[in-house]
């Protein structure tokens, strides 16, 4: 069983193992490419041998010139560069084409991942890193994966080549230079940390800076509405300026930092100079190889004097790479069971529900609530005493700390969604919230997503029943109108009924209405609670809906009402009874006893 590098550069490396033709493929290739330089040098120092010796060029007796042998070595050397050049072309080529392979998988691997991770893992990290890990960090990654072939696995081969032909011409010739090169690499190496945190320190004033962003486009309504405008620009500003300085800070040391380990690679070239005419002075070196180690040297002179750049590439994507990894190494806390729900008619049941916030506070404490299958039973409380934590137990957006949350019903039994699969628990159970989602495409493309075989007929009966039929009389291209980001070409009452609307589409057995009437007027309102009554899930039973709700007139349709303060049910019954009998009901719904 192969194990995964923690290093997290090299653990995107690894995914190469998803593609191992087209990896050794691309290794043999560079080997070929290197092997074919070596020989290119070895031979044009033996032509200038030939040409120092003068054996390429032979005056003949009748005081004509032989060039036959000149023209071989010109013929071969050609040769071997017009091959060496087929092939660096064509490894070039598939390490470029592998490299973008990766950096799908890798973008593809985030976002599937961002998909999977739980609520709660959105809801303490922001948008903006999220963008962050998608674009700079994958495009850091990407970086490293072009220059892993062009600059490490190929440098690393040609230094064992070129280290290889010197060791051929003289030993101490190749360990000389191989002492400088390893120097020199060892202190690039020394540095890379510093520069890795340096790069994260930038990695995360970008985050802020893509948050604000954010935050100013999708927030452009009530910046505008409070004229804000100045004030967020400054913060933008400020944020901006805090990565500008933190990107300087970055670049000023590697800048300082990075000559001296270039200066002792270039060494290597003076150590062959002096030492190789020395070798030539005691006949144990020939000039034609010497000018080859010279053009040897100069070659790996070039291919490692990079490496500052390539090392400062490196550390910023090792940086970036292990904000991807810390991304994709989250699990998901809520993980679904094995189960499939039954086709009876649900209703739901919380028995001694707690949930506790991050910071410790209970959010919900020894919660009991049940309805019926078909019953609409309204959910009344102040602000911040729990009402959506409690409507997300039920589709397990969130989980509770302590009790079960069970579907069922009295007759057939209660079953705790724990058991059950969650993409089948959540197509069964939906949350409409408040502050409606529409996707930026066409009206039935938003329509479909909660059922995509849906016939036309089946969308706009759903339209029909969430009151939004004008809506659609009154897009220029009916269904196939582009609606814009986020719904943002429509009203608010419009993006809710259009929400209710794919709802009601989805065929699911309980429905949780966040406040998603809130900004429906009355007349609207009661149409679309009326035709709720008329909603039947697949298997055409009554569909049990939790409304809730701030507005006296919601509160009015419904069956039944819960009143829910400080975490608790302090009150269940009908409206006429609460109002009768409990004084912190008819305060919240705005009534006083007569």
């Amino acid at each position: 069983m192969s194990i995964s590098p923690t290093h997290p550069l090299l653990r995107c490396l690894w995914l190469y193992r998803k593609m191992p033709w087209r990896f050794s493929l691309t290794a043999l290739l560079f080997l070929l490419v290197n092997a074919a330089m070596a020989w290119q040098l070895w031979l044009i120092g033996q032509a200038v041998q030939a040409v120092h010796t003068g054996e390429a060029i032979k005056l003949l007796a009748d005081g004509h010139y032989d060039f036959s042998v000149a023209w071989y070595w010109i013929a071969i050397i050609l040769a071997v560069a017009a091959g060496r050049g087929i092939l660096q072309y064509f490894a070039g080529v598939l390490s470029l084409i592998i490299g973008q392979d990766l950096l799908s998988l890798l973008r593809e691997r985030i976002l599937v991942q961002v998909q999977r991770l739980d609520l709660a893992y959105h809801l303490q990290h922001g948008v903006g890193e999220m963008v962050t890990r998608t674009t700079r960090d994958a495009d850091k990654v990407r970086d490293a994966l072009i220059n892993f072939w062009r600059q490490v696995f190929e440098a690393s081969v040609w230094i064992l080549v070129s280290i290889g032909l010197l060791c051929l011409y003289n030993v101490w010739l190749g360990l000389g230079t191989l002492a400088f090169v390893l120097a020199g690499i060892a202190i690039f190496i020394r540095q890379t940390d510093q520069l890795v945190t340096l790069d994260r320190a930038v990695g995360q004033a970008y985050d802020q800076v893509n948050q604000e962003l954010s935050e100013g486009i999708n927030g452009v309504r009530v910046i505008k509405a409070f004229a804000l405008e100045s004030s967020r620009i400054g913060a933008f500003e400020g944020f901006v300026q805090t990565f500008v300085r933190h990107a300087h800070t970055a670049l000023a040391y590697a800048a300082v930092h990075t000559p001296l380990p270039q200066t002792l690679v270039a060494l290597s070239q003076v150590w062959i100079l002096g030492f190789g005419a020395w070798l030539i002075q005691q006949g144990q070196l020939e000039v034609g190889a010497l000018i080859a180690s010279l053009l040897v040297a100069n070659t790996l002179i070039f291919r490692i004097e990079p490496i500052g750049r390539v090392m400062q590439v490196f550390a910023d994507a090792r940086s970036s790479a292990g904000r991807i990894w810390e991304l994709l190494d989250e699990s998901p806390t809520i993980v679904g069971g094995n189960d499939s729900i039954p086709k009876a008619a649900l209703g739901f049941r919380l028995h001694d529900v707690t949930v506790q916030a991050a910071g410790g506070n209970a959010i919900l404490q020894h919660c009991h609530l049940s309805a019926a299958p078909g019953e609409i039973l309204a959910l009344v409380g102040i602000t911040g005493s729990g009402k959506s934590t409690l409507a997300a137990l039920l589709p397990r957006l969130l989980d509770a700390s302590h009790g079960s949350v069970d579907i069922g019903s009295a007759s057939s039994g209660w079953q705790n969604v724990h058991q059950f699969r969650l993409d089948e628990l959540r197509r069964r159970i939906h949350v409409v919230p408040q502050e409606s989602f529409l996707f930026s495409d066409t009206l039935e493309a938003n329509l479909r997503l909660a059922r995509p075989q849906a016939s036309e007929a089946e969308l706009l009966e759903a339209l029909e029943l969430a009151a939004a039929r004008d809506v659609l009389d009154s897009l220029s291209d009916g269904l196939q109108t582009r609606i814009g980001d986020r719904g943002i070409t429509l009203s608010g009452g419009q993006r809710q009924r259009i929400s209710l609307a794919r709802a009601f589409l989805a065929h699911l057995s309980i429905l949780i209405l966040d406040d998603a009437t809130s900004a429906l007027d009355a007349l609207t309102e009661r149409r679309v609670l009326d035709n709720i009554r008329r909603l039947r899930d697949a298997s055409g039973q009554a569909v049990t809906v939790l409304l809730i709700a701030s507005k006296l007139s919601t509160i009015l349709l419904a069956d039944r009402v819960a009143v829910l303060d400080k975490g608790r049910i302090v009150a269940e019954g009908q409206h006429a009874y609460l109002l009768e009998h409990h004084a912190e009901y008819r305060e919240l719904v705005g009534v006083h006893h007569g």
